[in-house]
């Protein structure tokens, strides 16, 4: 066999398309979960890191430093595998998505906190002045801005948690890469890997390149 009928068959592609397309879904809904749920969870974090009390702070710095300091396939093995012996039991799906929330939470709640300790604290001493009780002078005041700065980290962060979803197959979650390798095995062919490369790539690339024009017009505004 040439070069393009191993790598681009025609025949391959268009029997394991199917296949590819459910696992793209799949990806992407995980994606889009995991995300969502780490960006909630990550603010929320981030705030009680800050301003919490002294014992909760604490448990918010041991949440951030321990699960960034394991590694997502370790700690998606033991959501999925471990957590049934004491009785929990999560389907592939909901195994990937808590493990990915847990991970990308930790990385966020550092973004946000960083974010929200580079504002001048001038502007927290305007806020109290003017009246503003803590929600408001959170919600109307500092986090707009500290937004604005950590829109570049935290797009990086979603891209890695995008790209880490293909570590879900390893707990038989039907992704883009476990329905490429079944697709594979089935057609003998490596066509339908090379297809799902290409397919992160077009999901990804535009991602790298927002966050690159992000930073860029960060540094004009500045």
């Amino acid at each position: 066999m040439n070069f393009i009928d191993t790598f681009f068959n025609w025949d391959v592609l268009t029997s394991s398309m199917p296949l590819l397309l459910s696992g793209l879904k799949v990806t992407l809904l995980l994606g889009l979960v995991s995300v969502v749920a780490g960006l909630v969870l990550g603010l929320a974090i981030a705030l009680v890191r800050l301003y919490a009390m002294r014992p909760i702070r604490l448990v918010a710095i041991i949440y951030i430093d321990l699960f960034r300091s394991i590694p997502l396939l370790v700690l998606l093995i033991l959501v999925y595998f471990a957590l049934p012996f004491i009785g929990i039991s999560l389907s592939p799906f909901a195994s990937a998505a808590a493990a990915l929330t847990i991970v990308s939470s930790a990385y966020t709640a550092e973004i946000f906190r960083a974010g929200i300790e580079a504002i001048p604290k001038g502007q927290f001493e305007a806020s109290q002045a003017l009246g503003l009780g803590y929600r408001h002078m959170m919600s109307d005041v500092i986090l707009p801005q500290a937004i604005r700065v950590v829109i570049p980290p935290l797009t990086n962060n979603c891209i890695n948690v995008i790209k880490d979803t293909a570590l879900a197959s390893v707990v038989a979650m039907p992704d883009l890469l476990k329905q490429a390798t079944q697709a594979q095995a089935l057609e003998a062919n490596p066509t339908p890997l090379i297809v799902a490369a290409l397919m992160y790539i077009g999901l990804l690339w535009p991602l790298v390149l927002l966050v690159g024009r992000f930073e860029k017009r960060l540094r004009t505004t500045r």
